[in-house]
Parts: structure tokens; C-alpha cells; sequence
């Protein structure tokens, strides 16, 4: 070969193995292509697989939503059912109930030895305590239903403590013990009912837990706040029961006789029922305790105009109902449930009163005559044939040409007739109805 020749092959070697590289380098090329070609299609089935799943997770999570929206409905629905059934039921027991009450006062009169009066004070402390936790329980259910709604004013402290103090000076007496308040004149913003019966709770637990001293009230102000305090000398809650205390049917472990009578004695209801009215109010409450050395509640309320002096209506309502004897009165008592209407018929006539009875308006109206009107007339709010009280009230007011002395005594705990008795300067009284504070509300109501 010549060299020109071998030159012409050398070349085109190279251009051969040039083309095989560009050739090899293009199947790679396509290779690398082809394989990120069936990664797309597999990424792209993943991803169509994983939309499914979230879409199925998706759709899981709405009617699960829709679940818990039905179940939300369904137990409030239950929690207002419940509370309109404790209601109803509240009532067709506090009717016997308050017909025992009244029937019991009228046996005690009667007793004339020792065993008799011991065996009716048995019997009225029994009822007593079968109220106090029937009426708890309604509350308790009322206001986890959020169907309690405050009625917000400025209250002052000072009159809503010594009426606590003079419904537990007779408990704490009997059990030697001090109940004091400090003089204050500070008032809250809140719901007066309810703060009362905060306070009566608390006043009441903490003369349970006490054994030597006594109990002390009291309010100072924080900033824009008001802090009313319970102070008590008792046998103090352990630190890891700070928070059960609260709970229902929770009792101390070490706790004292608590089957001496008062509000709830021995239940654990009492402090329970607090924490709610004082969610319910957006107050606060907090406690500290030392054990063997006495527990303090602490009440955190909104302040209000501090009030240097009582207004006359609010001295007024401190001072005890004067000793007016009921002699002679005459009391019309309005009233369908006849055990009832018998009990409250001989209760008064042995407070030497004139009584006459009637089970709805039609009845009631025929007892008023000419020669015979009533000074004050006693009613349900529910009595026959659909008949209301309040409305039967007015009813004889109008016929008597003025405002006779009025009190509505019912089971009916609703706002709409406390709201109407107010308006129509009525008395209410709640069934049962205890004797003693049905005769010293007579009394005031005449004075």
C-alpha cells in the first residue's frame, strides 16, 4: 500500500469510530430518555394513586366532620332534653315534697314530747336534703345546658354578705364556730342570684371543713377587679386536690361529719355548681390551702362604683322582718294539687289564720265576696284547666279595686315568671316551701 492509501484508511478509521461514538452516544441518549420516559409515567401513576387517597382522605375527613356536626347537635339536643326533663320531673316531686314540708311543720306544732319533736327534726332535715340536691341537680343541668343567662347589675358587697351571714350564723352557732365579715364598700359587676349562691356554696363547704374558728368574708380590690375572698380555719385540701374539689360528688378524704344538715351536706355538689356559675359569670376563682390550717377561695369579678352608703330600699332588705303576728289574717291559698292545698290550709290555721282555698281562677274568684277579702293571697303559678296564678293575681287585685299583698309559690324555676313577678311586684317563693321563711316573708310582706 502506498502511503497516501494507508493515510486514507487511518482517516477513515476515524471517522468510523467517530460516527460509532456519536452513534453510541445518541443510543445512550435515547436510552437515558426512554428511562426517564417510564420514570415520568411511573411518578405520574404515583401521583394519580396518591390524589385518589388524599381525595379519599379528603372525603373521609368531611363526613367525619359531618359526623361530629351531627353528634355535636345531638347531644346538645340530649343536654336541653335532659334539663327540660329534670325540670318537669323537679316539679311533679317538689310537689309532694313541699306538701311534706308543710305537713311536717304542722306535726311539729302538735308534738309535746322529746322522742315526737326529735323524730320530726329527722324528718325535716331528710327533706331538707332531698331538696337542696334536687335543686342542685336542675341548676347543675341548666347551666351545663347554657340555658342560665346572667342578668348583669352593679351589686354591693356589703348587703349580699350579711345576708349570707344570717343564713349560716345559725349553723356556724351550733357548731361553735365564728362567721365574720369585713366591713367593705366595694360592689361587683355580676349577676346577684347567681354571686349569692356562689358565696352561700362556699360559705357552706367551708363551715363543713371547719372544726375550730370559724369562717371570715371578705373583698379588697385588684386594679379594676374585685377579689372576694372565704377564708376558713378548716382541715385544708391537700395540693393534689385543688382541682377535684370542683368535681361532682367529690368530698375530701378527710373530711369531717357532714351529715350535720346544711346545704348539700355530705354531696359534693356544692363547689361543683360554683365553678360553673362562675364560668357562666366570666369571673375567676382560684384557692390555696394549708393543710391543717384552713383553705381561701378567692372570687375575681369586674368592680363596679364603689357605694360609700346603702340606698334606703337596700337598708332596708338587711334589717329582719319585724315580729308582726299573723293573727287574724285573712290568706287566700290558690292551689290545684290538693295534699298541697290541705298541708298549707292547716299550716296557716294554726298560725291562727283565716283561710279560704281555691283550685283554679273560677274558684278563686267566688271566695272573694263582699263580706270576705283576702289580705294576702298564696299561689301556684299552675293551676287547673290551664289557669296561671299570676294571672288569677291579677285577676282579684282588679276585682278588690287595689294591690293586695301577693306571693307566687311554684316550681317553675323559669326567667319569664321571675321576670313577671317583679314587674307585677309579686313575692316568689320556690317549692318546698320551708315554713319558717314562709311565715317571716308573711310577715314582711304585711309590715
Amino acid at each position: 500500500m502506498t502511503i497516501r492509501e494507508i493515510t486514507d484508511i487511518e482517516r477513515l478509521q476515524r471517522i468510523n469510530e467517530a460516527l460509532i461514538s456519536r452513534v453510541e452516544r445518541s443510543m445512550d441518549q435515547q436510552g437515558n430518555a426512554f428511562t426517564l420516559f417510564q420514570t415520568a409515567i411511573n411518578l405520574e401513576g404515583r401521583v394519580r394513586k396518591h390524589t385518589e387517597e388524599l381525595r379519599g382522605a379528603m372525603r373521609k375527613l368531611e363526613q367525619s366532620n359531618i359526623d361530629l356536626v351531627s353528634a355535636k347537635d345531638s347531644a346538645e339536643q340530649a343536654n336541653l332534653s335532659k334539663t327540660r326533663f329534670l325540670a318537669a320531673a323537679s316539679h311533679d316531686v317538689l310537689q309532694p315534697l313541699n306538701a311534706a314540708h308543710l305537713s311536717v311543720s304542722a306535726l311539729a306544732d302538735l308534738q309535746t314530747s322529746n322522742e315526737g319533736r326529735l323524730l320530726v327534726g329527722q324528718v325535716e332535715r331528710a327533706l331538707t336534703t332531698m331538696e337542696d340536691l334536687l335543686r342542685t341537680l336542675l341548676d347543675i343541668s341548666k347551666l351545663d345546658a347554657g340555658v342560665v343567662r346572667p342578668e348583669y347589675s352593679d351589686v354591693p358587697l356589703m348587703p349580699l354578705m350579711m345576708s349570707v351571714k344570717s343564713d349560716f350564723d345559725p349553723l356556724a352557732a351550733s357548731r361553735g364556730l365564728e362567721l365574720r365579715i369585713r366591713h367593705t364598700d366595694l360592689a361587683v359587676r355580676t349577676d346577684k342570684t347567681m354571686f349569692r349562691r356562689i358565696l352561700q356554696n362556699i360559705v357552706s363547704n367551708a363551715l363543713r371543713y371547719t372544726e375550730r374558728g370559724g369562717v371570715l368574708i371578705g373583698a379588697r380590690r385588684r386594679g379594676g377587679q374585685v377579689q372576694v375572698s372565704v377564708v376558713d380555719t378548716g382541715i385544708g385540701i391537700p395540693e393534689d386536690q385543688h382541682e377535684a374539689v370542683f368535681e361532682e360528688f367529690r368530698r375530701g378524704s378527710n373530711a369531717l361529719e357532714a351529715d350535720r344538715g346544711g346545704m348539700n351536706a355530705g354531696l359534693g355538689l356544692g363547689l361543683a355548681i360554683v365553678r360553673r356559675m362562675v364560668a357562666a359569670l366570666s369571673h375567676d376563682i382560684s384557692l390555696s390551702s394549708l393543710l391543717g390550717r384552713g383553705t381561701t377561695f378567692r372570687i375575681l369579678a369586674e368592680g363596679a362604683a364603689s357605694i360609700a352608703e346603702l340606698d334606703e330600699e337596700a337598708a332596708l332588705s338587711l334589717q329582719s322582718p319585724r315580729a308582726y303576728g299573723l293573727y287574724g289574717m285573712k290568706v287566700l291559698v290558690i292551689e290545684n294539687d290538693h295534699a298541697v292545698r290541705l298541708a298549707m290550709q292547716t299550716l296557716l290555721s294554726r298560725w291562727n289564720c283565716e283561710v279560704r282555698t281555691a283550685a283554679n281562677r273560677t274558684q278563686a274568684l267566688a271566695a272573694v265576696d263582699g263580706h270576705w277579702m283576702p289580705d294576702m293571697i298564696i299561689a301556684d303559678q299552675h293551676l287547673d284547666h290551664g289557669d296561671l296564678g299570676s294571672q288569677t293575681i291579677h285577676r282579684l287585685r282588679s276585682k278588690a279595686g287595689r294591690d293586695i299583698p301577693a306571693l307566687i309559690v311554684t316550681a317553675d324555676p323559669s326567667d319569664e315568671l321571675a321576670t313577671e313577678a317583679r314587674r307585677s311586684g309579686f313575692e316568689m317563693m320556690m317549692k318546698p316551701v320551708r315554713p319558717a321563711e314562709l311565715r317571716a316573708l308573711m310577715a314582711h310582706l304585711l309590715a
